[in-house]
């Protein structure tokens, strides 16, 4: 009798449940698409009693995931509890010293200590799997790691937040302003316990930093991703854009440059016509662009119960399978730290600010731009509100650095009601 392949869950919240639900209805496809049976043994969760809607009671308890982890029964360690530190890190580490293979939708956890684990995996022999951490049910990591292998990849890119997405998706269809979209994702339950993980671009870059180690063949470095959040972006902004063709998005892009690895996870205006500007609601998408290939656009559902139980079952079918590969693609000690680079590939720019409504104030602005050395392509004057006078700029091609400098010293004039808000135009 072929031997079956045995999972320890660790978190029963949306995506564990999801997957004891795929193992338990699903388990003669499984069998016969693995060539051998896939089954649990055993769970640990928070909550014992609680009502999960799928029946738990066959499989052994453990209410401690490290006692999980190092189960002589358990063969693969699915970990889904999330959080960078405590039980998920401690239980990831004592699953690999335990010789156990490990699947894992934590992208906090590989963003802040990736390097570590996986060489720690690799030196034993095992394997840490982690498609369901990168947009949901995309197989974006299967794509880098096997479909694109014999690529050198140019640029990644995409919108890896679907909460981020369906709030200024949701601002453009309906008019309404951020915080009261914001409160509505709230209530539906789409943000996290600390919202600023998701609009403050946390989440999104903890994704970005692992598709950029692997397309790159870098060491993960979250810290060097730039990140921004959508929190200034305003009804006007929306409206603004869409008078140019554009749309907004929470946009990574990471791409290496003359001067190094370039990671950014930002507000930006796309084409309105391009497959990000199309792209609704919570959906997700990476867009990936290679030597050979050129470009390939993957779409598909960044988050929920069954979109990303799939992508956990896809990584647990592979071990059962026999296929295994390092977690980066290459062997962790291949990796290369990556030297950073801070945008310093030029593009236009979109600027939104508030003057004072007196003579002379746009020549100001003007004049500051001009000495920092960015040019202005268009500028619009939109209806005043009361002495203040709203004003839309978009430049020529500039690096980030001159348009900063552009910023502070704007910043220094006594015309400006508010700090400028300024948004990268993206090429896609």
């Amino acid at each position: 009798m072929t031997t079956p392949l045995r999972l320890g869950i660790a978190g029963l919240g949306t995506v564990g449940t999801g997957v004891v639900k795929i193992v338990r209805q699903k388990a003669n496809l499984l069998a016969e698409r693995a060539g051998r049976p896939v089954v649990i043994t055993a769970v640990s969760a928070r909550s014992r009693d609680k009502d999960r809607g799928v029946n738990i009671k066959d499989y052994a308890w453990e209410d401690d995931p490290v006692a999980l982890a190092q189960r002589d029964d358990v063969d693969v360690f699915v970990e889904l509890m999330g959080g960078s530190d405590g039980p998920a890190k401690a239980a990831t580490k004592a699953a690999i010293a335990a010789g156990k293979d490990v699947v894992t939708a934590n992208k906090a956890l590989l963003a802040h200590h990736g390097q570590a684990l996986a060489e720690a995996a690799e030196a034993a022999g095992k394997v840490i799997r982690f498609e369901a951490a990168v947009a949901g049910g995309i197989p974006v990591i299967k794509a880098l790691t096997e479909g694109l292998a014999g690529n050198e990849i140019t640029r990644v890119m995409g919108v890896m937040n679907g909460t981020c997405n369906y709030i200024l998706t949701r601002m453009q269809s309906a008019g309404l302003p951020y915080a009261e979209v914001f409160e509505e994702a709230n209530q539906l339950g789409y943000l996290e316990a600390d919202p600023t993980l998701d609009v403050g671009g946390i989440d999104a870059g903890h994704k970005l930093s692992l598709l950029a180690a692997i397309a790159f063949g870098t060491q993960v470095d979250f810290d060097a991703v730039e990140l921004e959040g959508i929190e200034r972006i305003t009804i006007d902004d929306i409206h603004q854009a869409a008078d140019m063709g554009y749309r907004i998005k929470l946009l990574g892009v990471a791409q290496q440059t003359g001067r190094g690895l370039e990671q950014r996870m930002s507000p930006c205006l796309v084409p309105d016509t391009s497959p990000l500007g199309q792209l609704e609601g919570g959906t997700n998408m990476c867009v990936l662009e290679g030597d050979a290939v050129e470009q390939i656009v993957l779409r598909g559902p960044g988050a929920g119960e069954g979109p990303t139980a799939s992508a956990v079952m896809g990584d647990v079918m592979d071990i059962a399978r026999g296929f295994r590969l390092p977690t980066f693609g290459q062997p962790a000690t291949s990796l290369a730290k990556a030297k950073s680079a801070h945008s310093v590939t030029p593009a236009p720019y979109y600027l939104r600010m508030a003057l004072e409504d007196k003579p002379g104030a746009l020549a100001k602005i003007a004049t500051v731009l001009g000495e920092s050395g960015v040019s202005i392509d268009r500028m619009r004057q939109y209806q005043h509100d009361g002495d203040t006078a709203p004003v839309l700029i978009v430049t020529h091609k500039v690096t980030r650095a001159d348009l900063n400098q552009a910023l502070e010293a704007m910043a220094t004039l006594d015309v400006m009601r508010d700090p400028p808000v300024a948004l990268r135009i993206e090429t896609v």
